[in-house]
């Protein structure tokens, strides 16, 4: 008997909240393991993220869709740059969080869906709405203040929002469910992973042996934490519309803004200021969506 559209709605709700707070509390894990080098923590995340995204392929019967972008070469080039992109994201993240750099990867995925705007401009022509502008003159303003009183550029920042900026750009070039092309984006990566794996066993310099069980446990829960946020978000995203999900989006950086001043952080004026500014214009941008939102006909705003 198939849901009623409430159930689906609740559904939606608590997976995508299930989202965004897994990845707004990531800074937790990536302290718990910071003893181990950036490089080699994504390792881990790439490797263990294919037996648990294989489980997961299983539970939802999607090898088939795997098998169909297996033999489409366009489908399998895309994937593998994507899994690149990806790759680079999950790195300078790890590096932000283990560096105490956790507020500018927060400013990151703030000005994410901005960047993501800017894209649209860029190359795919489209105009902006006077408010979309007001909000991207906004950030621009917050990112300047950062670098020119702040002492430094946040390339960490830049870096996290254009890389996932173009990987979404990129997965909504391929016509695959979330699932099987992270699966098949870590298989790209999955053999240099493995190799880089070894070198370190070998080198001596690796956590992950008897002697340290439990830390050795943590590394395996690389793979879960990257897999599971994004298997409840491929829910709520077939069954939300497109600007719930929007607005749900801000939870992860928020919480990891407030990671940043638990961990104790230095929030300076500069710091200040830029965050003044981004949230007035996250603001600015939500509102402009909604009242979008708000004009499309019913048929037009229909959960995917």
């Amino acid at each position: 008997m198939p849901k009623h559209p409430p159930t689906l709605l609740k559904t939606g709700l608590m997976s995508g909240a299930l989202a965004y707070l897994m990845w707004g509390f990531f800074p937790i894990y990536f302290k718990l393991t910071d003893a181990t080098p950036a490089l080699e923590l994504l390792a881990y995340r790439i490797v263990w993220a294919l037996p648990f995204g294989a489980l997961i392929l299983t539970f939802r019967h999607q090898w088939g869709e795997v098998k169909v972008a297996l033999t489409n070469p366009k489908t399998m080039m895309l994937l593998g740059i994507s899994g690149l992109v990806i790759a680079l994201n999950w790195l300078v993240y790890i590096f932000a969080v283990q560096s105490n750099h956790i507020f500018e990867a927060s400013l990151g995925y703030y000005i994410n869906p901005l960047v993501y705007v800017g894209v649209g401009v860029v190359i795919l022509g489209e105009k902006l709405r006077r408010l979309q502008l007001v909000a991207v003159i906004l950030a621009t303003i917050g990112v300047s203040i950062l670098t020119l009183y702040g002492g430094k550029f946040p390339w960490i920042s830049i870096v996290l929002a254009i890389s996932f900026t173009i990987y979404g750009y990129m997965r909504k070039q391929v016509n695959v469910g979330s699932m099987p092309g992270l699966f098949i984006e870590t298989l790209f990566l999955g053999l240099p992973a493995i190799v880089g794996l070894l070198w370190f066993l070998q080198q001596g310099s690796s956590l992950f042996n008897l002697g340290h069980p439990g830390y050795s446990f943590l590394l395996i829960l690389a793979g879960p934490i990257t897999v599971l946020p994004l298997f409840f978000f491929a829910i709520a995203a077939r069954r939300l519309q497109l600007s719930t999900l929007g607005f749900l989006q801000y939870i992860g950086p928020t919480i990891q803004f407030l990671m940043g001043l638990y961990y104790g952080e230095r929030f300076s004026a500069a710091h200040a200021w830029t965050f003044g500014f981004i949230w007035i214009a996250v603001g600015v941008f939500a509102y402009d969506a909604w009242r979008k939102h708000k004009s499309l006909p019913k048929a037009e705003i229909e959960p995917v």
